[in-house]
């Protein structure tokens, strides 16, 4: 279940961004917004995966792969939506 509630938030934090980028500065900015969600998704997941490691007791193999779900589905959404607004 935690795993789906921090994919939900990558997702929201995704969707926030966007509406930011659209409103400052059109495509473009929805575009940059899209790119500039992947490192802050990055640190995020990289937290989670240190909580899960240091607090919740799970050891680096079992969240790795964790971290791997967590990271590439919302990255991979964002890479199509910036591709999407940056040649379209």
């Amino acid at each position: 279940m935690h795993t789906v509630m921090v994919m939900v938030g990558g997702f929201v934090l995704l969707a926030l961004g966007l509406f930011i980028g659209r409103s400052v500065g059109g495509a473009a900015g929805t575009a940059s917004a899209a790119i500039y969600f992947i490192p802050v998704w990055l640190i995020a997941t990289l937290f989670n995966m240190w909580f899960g490691v240091t607090r919740a007791g799970y050891s680096v193999a079992d969240e790795l792969p964790v971290f791997a779900l967590l990271f590439s589905i919302p990255t991979a959404v964002a890479l199509y939506l910036w591709w999407k607004f940056s040649h379209g």
